[in-house]
């Protein structure tokens, strides 16, 4: 799988967030399909087949971004001394 920039990856997190936001307070059939727009955009990002496991792998990849964060602070600190 490619991994995708965290920026595109929060952000579609956010409108998946939004959509589901907004079907649950008032379901429409804009709503619905806002809904399944995001919730497919989910999982072809994460390379998952349901939202259960696109939402698992979206916080691994976040994991994975803070991780390698931390990572380069620690060879910068290096670096400096």
């Amino acid at each position: 799988m490619i991994m995708p920039a965290e920026k595109e990856l929060r952000a579609v997190l956010a409108r998946f967030a939004q959509a589901r936001i907004e079907h649950d307070v008032l379901p429409t059939g804009r709503t619905s399909r806002a809904l399944e727009d995001a919730t497919y955009t989910l999982c072809v990002i994460t390379g998952s087949r349901t939202v259960e496991q696109a939402l698992r792998a979206a916080d691994a990849l976040l994991d994975q971004y803070t991780a390698g964060r931390a990572g380069l602070r620690r060879e910068d600190e290096t670096l400096a001394a």
